[in-house]
């Protein structure tokens, strides 16, 4: 419990090799989340639109709303999980850094934004199509990068 107060993980090795664990399973999470959106969803353009809008000409249905939101609810749900894990980490390690809040707040926006513009993209109009995809893609280098630099501070002290 001493690392709660003082941040000092000298004295409490088990708790570095445990939060280094739990973001090497992030670190997994985030390679496996984009193979599964690339397969299920699309990796570009071309093919998230035919996923979500369907194609006429070649006789490929839309997605069902039922499978998108349950797509959507569970990207939310695991999203929130590993951004509250990674920050809550990163801000425990680099509190005394001007950047932590700016990391902090833009991998968020980029984790909840995602999401978000994959239902605009369903509801309102296939040019939010590019807002998931970018947003998507920042969103997991962005936790990717935190959690290697999480990652080097606690096993490379």
């Amino acid at each position: 419990m001493k690392f709660l107060v003082t941040k000092d993980l000298a004295h409490s090795t088990l708790l570095r090799y445990l939060m280094g664990s739990v973001v090497f399973v992030i670190l997994l999470y985030l390679g496996f989340d984009i193979l599964l959106h690339a397969y299920v969803i699309g990796s570009d353009m071309q093919s998230v639109t035919v996923t979500l809008l369907g194609d006429i000409e070649n006789f490929v249905e839309p997605i069902l709303i039922d499978s998108l939101l349950l797509q959507v609810h569970i990207d939310l749900f695991m999203t929130l999980f590993s951004l509250l894990i990674l920050a809550s980490i990163y801000i425990r390690l680099y509190s005394d850094k001007v950047m932590t809040k700016w990391v902090v707040h833009l991998l968020f926006i980029m984790g909840m934004l995602a999401p978000a513009a994959l239902l605009l993209a369903y509801f309102v109009s296939p040019s939010f199509i590019a807002m998931w995809l970018i947003s998507f893609i920042l969103w997991h280098v962005l936790a990717f990068i935190v959690a290697i630099i999480i990652l080097k501070k606690l096993l490379f002290k």
